[in-house]
């Protein structure tokens, strides 16, 4: 893919990024928040919305169905009517444009009590089972089938059912929340997902009209009411953003604040930079994180987990601090099979990295260096530009797509101000270089 590259002219370690920095809307809540609108009739209005490929893709998706949208990009709100969506029919080609798109199946059975969509598309980086999702619809009275590579999905009334999840999945435990919120009786999801994104999707819910708690241990429950109301609602602030911002930083030897972010949110994140040696401090109530970096990190092990255990979206950027830091670590990656794409190319840059199925065992080096690599998802592009920052000579990251998906192009302007020289240059630049599918970390001196 010609998606142009990135331009990143970083500041010497000596120097450090150092500032402040606001955040955007998290992607991980709007995409789900968009997709249960679904769930009502009516004009609603979402603030704080990221400027994202996949927030694109999910209002094209809604169109579809018959949801009018504007996207006020200045604002960063996002008005949508649903009171003429009239269809439950997605293909394929659409479907497979993101990930977050099966989210719409919960809120297609509520409103319609069918739905036939393709299969979803996303990262390449695990499995992420459909089966945690379809097999506990079954037990709300939905059959299900496929028919001409499109998932048909019916039922006559959806009824409450008590769910066991095998495992707290996000995705699941969103779509069955969204689907029991209409349906008839009270629903229970044992060993639900508790991840702030899915608390943020509650919170829009429950100003629909929807009766929703949750209870020790990781326990929803909800109870079936017969219509929902469109909403206004701000989406809360991507905590992901913050942690590869605080990333960043350290990396680089730097000092940074972010006012926005929440150390309930991102508290082993926290823990381990610390272990490493850099400084954090937090705001009353736990608003507000200051970093200021050590200029002597020391490696440290950690293991991702469902929240609060480490993100496996923070695994990658986390990898690269571990590269340059003095020791060994461990790395442990216990949710997505297959996110370890970005040890290969980290390794050409210099790191030591083996792996035994799903750890990674890293050897801290003196120094990192510039090379051709290629971004395998949203997160392992953000890993490679941190290693970049770091990185002697000219680092090369292909797969720029990836972090138009998961960063907003803000995302540049803010590292510009903390001390970069960044910029996301298109395809069609006319003073792009040959490589235009590639992303250009150049070390300043």
């Amino acid at each position: 893919m010609n998606d142009g590259y990135l331009k990143i002219e970083s500041v010497s370690r000596a120097g450090g990024l150092k500032g402040e920095a606001e955040l955007v809307g998290a992607k991980n809540a709007v995409l789900v928040t968009i997709a249960s609108l679904l769930l009502t009739s009516g004009r609603s209005v979402l603030y704080n919305v990221p400027i994202l490929a996949d927030v694109y893709e999910m209002i094209e998706l809604l169109r579809h169905v018959g949801a009018v949208i504007y996207f006020d990009t200045e604002k960063h709100q996002l008005t949508v009517d649903t009171t003429l969506v009239h269809s439950w029919t997605v293909g394929n080609v659409m479907m497979q444009k993101t990930r977050a798109s099966f989210l719409i199946l919960g809120p297609l059975l509520a409103r319609f009590g069918k739905a036939r969509i393709g299969f979803p598309g996303g990262d390449s980086i695990g499995k992420r089972p459909l089966d945690y999702h379809l097999k506990n619809f079954k037990k709300m009275g939905v059959m299900i089938h496929d028919e001409n590579d499109f998932l048909c999905a019916e039922v006559d009334t959806l009824v409450a059912a008590r769910i066991i999840l095998e495992y707290p999945s996000v995705g699941a435990t969103e779509n069955i929340i969204m689907a029991a919120t209409r349906a008839q009786g009270t629903t229970y999801i044992i060993n639900a997902a508790c991840e702030p994104e899915v608390f943020d999707l509650m919170s829009a819910l429950q100003k629909m009209g929807a009766r929703i708690t949750v209870v020790a241990p990781a326990t929803i429950i909800i109870e079936g009411v017969d219509e929902l109301h469109a909403i206004e609602h701000t989406i809360m602030f991507d905590r992901l953003e913050a942690g590869s911002l605080l990333m960043a930083t350290a990396i680089t030897g730097g000092e940074i604040y972010l006012p926005q972010a929440h150390r309930d949110h991102l508290d082993i994140v926290l823990l381990k930079l610390q272990e490493m040696g850099h400084e954090i401090t937090v705001g009353a109530n736990g608003q507000g994180v200051h970093l200021k970096a050590t200029q002597s990190p020391q490696a440290v092990s950690f293991k991702t987990g469902p929240f609060p255990g480490f993100p496996t979206d923070l695994q990658a950027p986390m990898m690269a601090l571990q590269c340059v830091a003095q020791g060994s670590s461990i790395i442990e990656e216990t949710v997505f099979e297959n996110r370890f794409h970005h040890v290969h190319e980290l390794v050409k840059m210099g790191a030591l990295i083996t792996i035994e199925h799903n750890k990674a065992m890293v050897t801290g080096v003196n120094n990192l260096y510039g090379t051709s690599v290629i971004a395998s998802d949203i997160r392992a592009a953000m890993a490679l530009v941190i290693a970049g920052l770091v990185a002697q000579g000219t680092t090369m990251v292909s797969g720029v797509h990836h972090w138009k998906r998961g960063y907003e192009q803000r995302v540049e302007k803010k590292l510009q101000c903390l001390g970069a020289a960044i910029s996301l240059c298109e395809a069609n630049d006319s003073n792009a270089p040959i490589f235009l599918n590639h992303a250009v970390i150049e070390k300043m001196n």
